[in-house]
């Protein structure tokens, strides 16, 4: 399993781009893939890398298709092979859940 933790905006629309956010966010919850989003970022699960950059291309496309003439990606991947992991298992590995 990988987890990955993103954060996608744009950086030409001024100082408040929440529109965007809350739509990459809807592109992403659709996408069926497990998720939780916090106040800087979204931690997504993925079986593998292709579905995760589908999932990423299809959040950038629909910010670009509101308008946006540039846009931020912050992608951390943790994809661990020796045991499966979820965001589940992570958080209670240190006692938040």
């Amino acid at each position: 399993m990988i987890i990955a933790e993103l954060a996608i905006f744009p950086t030409s629309e001024g100082s408040s781009v929440s529109r965007f956010v809350k739509e990459a966010v809807r592109v992403i919850e659709a996408s069926g893939l497990q998720n939780e989003t916090g106040g800087m970022s979204t931690t997504i699960e993925s079986p593998d890398l292709a579905t995760l950059f589908k999932v990423i291309e299809d959040a950038h496309a629909a910010i670009l298709k509101m308008g946006a003439k540039r846009i931020h990606i912050d992608l951390r991947v943790d994809h661990r092979l020796d045991k499966e992991a979820t965001i589940a298992s992570k958080k209670r590995a240190i006692g938040t859940s």
